[in-house]
């Protein structure tokens, strides 16, 4: 159930929300290990003039950047699980925008059960009141 909200520094296009969209899925539920059906990923794009890091815009720098944040129920995965979460999507982001600027960020945001839920319901309330399958 996580939601991952996306900048990245392009011209809007279906087929790079799609292909972003993608990666971020397969990413979050291969090692993640939350479910495809419940993830929520919104895309927002920048132009690469109105993007700027360390003064020089993104198109002065003939560079490519994103950042996103990922919110998951805190204690639900590793620090190893995490860090390669965050090695693999900025490798999958390099391949899709290309000449990547290394000022690029992901957050995973390590929430609690009690404050985070979806449908009315927070995280703690679906691990106490489990429904069957």
């Amino acid at each position: 159930m996580p939601i991952l909200n996306v900048k990245v520094s392009a011209e809007p296009s279906a087929e790079m929300t799609s292909r972003i969209a993608e990666l971020l899925l397969e990413a979050t539920t291969r090692i993640l290990h939350k479910r495809r059906e419940l993830t929520a990923i919104t895309v927002d794009y920048v132009p690469p003039e109105h993007w700027v890091v360390g003064g020089r815009t993104l198109a002065e720098q003939r560079k490519a950047s994103f950042y996103f944040d990922v919110k998951v129920v805190d204690e639900t995965n590793t620090k190893a699980e995490k860090a390669q979460y965050i090695d693999e999507v900025f490798a999958g982001f390099a391949r899709l925008l290309g000449n990547l600027h290394e000022e690029s960020y992901i957050h995973v945001h390590d929430v609690r059960a009690t404050a985070y839920g979806y449908g009315g319901l927070t995280q703690e309330y679906r691990h106490q009141h489990p429904q069957p399958a």
